[in-house]
């Protein structure tokens, strides 16, 4: 079993922000430079920020892939567009499924010096990091104030997944900060306009 960091690319109503996310999945190596595992393991909460030990979520709906795109999306290596893709769907060499369990992928490896490079630091467990680029829906969200969880429901494109070196958190939490905390400041405002209204009791 490796540990996998998972990254999203997620599209707003206003903004399209890239994302990257961790969780624990399993990733296997096989022989004819085959890698297959779980890229996304559904209904398992991940704790995105933290804001004065307060903890915001996020999981992964089992519907969010049911009317996904999956046309033509590439295996890579960090995202690089510098770097001969790994494998694709164009031509069946990256096949992608849905269970119950998440998004299951397998991909059998171009015969290239990339490739082969990062198929033996895979099987050695040098690389033992994922990411996957995706574009949320219109609507493709929820947020449960009580419990600070978003749940993503509906993603419209998967774009590409990415065997990488490390997870680029730097790269990608702004917007995932800027979600959480525009939360944390409706949770702010509404404390604050409870205990103006107990103040205005307490001296009526």
């Amino acid at each position: 079993m490796w540990q996998l960091s998972v990254g999203f690319l997620y599209g707003g109503d206003l903004m399209k922000e890239k994302e990257i996310r961790s969780m624990q999945t399993e990733i296997n190596s096989q022989e004819e430079m085959v890698v297959e595992g779980y890229a996304v393991v559904f209904e398992e909460p991940t704790v995105l920020f933290k804001v004065n030990g307060v903890e915001y979520k996020e999981v992964i709906d089992k519907r969010a892939f049911n009317n996904t795109i999956f046309k033509d999306c590439c295996l890579k290596y960090n995202h690089s567009n510098s770097v001969p893709i790994l494998a694709r769907t164009r031509g069946g060499s990256l096949e992608l499924s849905v269970d119950d369990k998440g998004l299951f992928f397998r991909a059998k490896l171009f015969d290239t010096q990339a490739a082969r490079d990062v198929y033996k630091l895979v099987k050695e467990g040098a690389l033992d990091k994922c990411s996957f680029a995706f574009l949320v829906a219109d609507n493709g969200d929820e947020y449960d104030r009580s419990t600070r969880t978003r749940r993503i429901t509906n993603i419209e494109r998967l774009f590409d997944i990415s065997i990488v070196d490390t997870p680029a958190y730097e790269q990608t939490s702004i917007y995932a900060r800027s979600y959480f905390l525009a939360e944390v400041e409706k949770e702010t405002l509404d404390r604050e306009k409870r205990r103006r209204e107990l103040l205005l009791r307490t001296y009526e």
